[in-house]
Parts: C-alpha cells; structure tokens; sequence
C-alpha cells in the first residue's frame, strides 16, 4: 500500500497579487487574463509548486467572467505553464518546468536603453519614496524577508526572488499606481535578463547592493536609498549593454 500523502500546497504572497491582478481591459478580457496569468508566473508571485487562487476570486480581481478564468488556465495548461489537481487540495498549479513555454524574444537592441531607463526612473524612485515613509512592523519584516530569501536563492530561482524584492520595494512606497508600473517593466528587464548568464561575482555584489538598499530604506534614509539602488541598477544595466547591445 502507498504511504504517499497528499500534502496541502505551499501559501502564496497575498499581498503581491493585486500587483499582477488588476481589472482587465473589457476589449480584449481573454488576451489580458491570459498576460496576467503569466506575470504571476514570470515575475515569481506563485512560484513552481503553488497553486494559482480560485478561479470565483481570479475572475474577481480581473473582473472577467468565470468562464474567461476557465478559457485562459486552459490555453496555460496546454502550454505547460499550469497543471490541475483533484481532490481535498486540489487546484491549478505552476508546473516545475514548463515543458511546453516558449520564452519570449528579449527586446531588440533599440529598446534596450527605454526599457533600462523607465526601470530607473520607477525603481530610484520606488526606493526613495519607500525610505521617505514610516513604515510598520509588517512591511518591515516583509522586507527582511524578501532580502534574504534573495540572498539564499539558488541559480534556478534568483530571478524569481529577486523580481519579488523589487517589487516589494515599490509597494513600499506607497502608491498603487506605481506597482502595476513596475510590474510591467520588471516583465521586460526579466526578458533582457534571461538572455545574459548568471554571473556568480555578480549576484555577489547584487546582493551586497540589495543589503545596501533595504538597509537605507528601514533606517528612512531617503537619499541612501535612492543612491544604492541607482548604482544597482547602473551595474545591471552594463551587463546587459556589454551582453545584448
């Protein structure tokens, strides 16, 4: 007899949904709830193993019909992005490996420098303005959390946490216009990330400069804060002109 139990699936980070699932534009609900569906993939908000939320409260947030949700996690799981489960913990999940996703073609070498320029207007700012705020016990646990869940991540999983620092950081700041902002970008810089190597002396001194920024940010250090992140982001973007440009 099979002594496999059924475990019930890891929690979600709650609080980074509504950065991906936002109310879906009435043209074109399908094409939109398929792109969210995939943010919460790509930038790490459900991780490989989680379970994407029901399908009552993703038709909710997206303000798309039910049937909609349905039509979108089918085209996702035909494409290996997502897999269904039955039973007492049951639901749809990230695969592992999607063996069927297709990356998308990073931007071309003209778009390089708009997409690394919004990130630096949205992200110095982000950092500045997370700093300038008080900030409760909540947030900032939230934001040790994040930090070091970056600083552990094995290869396979860095990018993923280090979208999440980031965008924690903008939610930090208080303004909920800009977090879907960066999520966007954050979408595009991923692209231009995976194209280059994952550097070991690097993610050395990312984390160092993470460990820099939240550290300006937790001691309302406004200026510090805005400093280090515009020099992280100023050795990001060197790599990836000497890599793609």
């Amino acid at each position: 007899m099979s002594t496999n139990k059924i475990e019930s699936p890891p929690a979600v980070a709650d609080g980074q949904l509504d950065v991906v699932l936002r109310p879906v534009r009435s043209g074109i609900a399908f094409e939109d709830t398929v792109e969210r569906l995939l943010q919460l993939v790509h930038l790490g908000i459900v991780a490989p193993g989680q379970s994407l939320p029901a399908e009552r409260d993703l038709a909710l947030r997206l303000t798309v019909s039910r049937d909609t949700v349905r039509d979108a996690i089918r085209v996702l799981t035909d494409a290996g992005y997502l897999t269904s489960r039955r039973g007492r913990y049951g639901g749809t999940f990230v695969t592992e490996a999607p063996a069927g996703a297709q990356k998308h073609a990073p931007p071309v070498a003209g778009e390089i420098d708009d997409v690394l320029g919004l990130r630096d207007i949205l992200e110095v700012g982000a950092a500045h303005a997370a700093a300038s705020r008080p900030l409760s016990a909540a947030d900032r646990d939230q934001l040790t959390t994040r930090l070091g869940e970056s600083s552990a991540a094995p290869h396979d999983q860095y990018r993923r946490l280090d979208s999440r620092l980031h965008l924690t950081i903008g939610e930090l700041a208080g303004f909920p216009s800009l977090v879907p902002l960066l999520a966007d970008n954050r979408m595009l810089v991923n692209l231009l990330l995976d194209a280059i190597p994952l550097l070991d002396r690097n993610l050395v001194h990312s984390n160092s400069q993470h460990e820099a920024i939240v550290l300006a940010i937790l001691q309302g250090d406004a200026n510090a804060a805005a400093d280090a992140m515009r020099e992280h982001l100023e050795g990001t973007a060197a790599l990836l002109h000497g890599f793609l440009a």
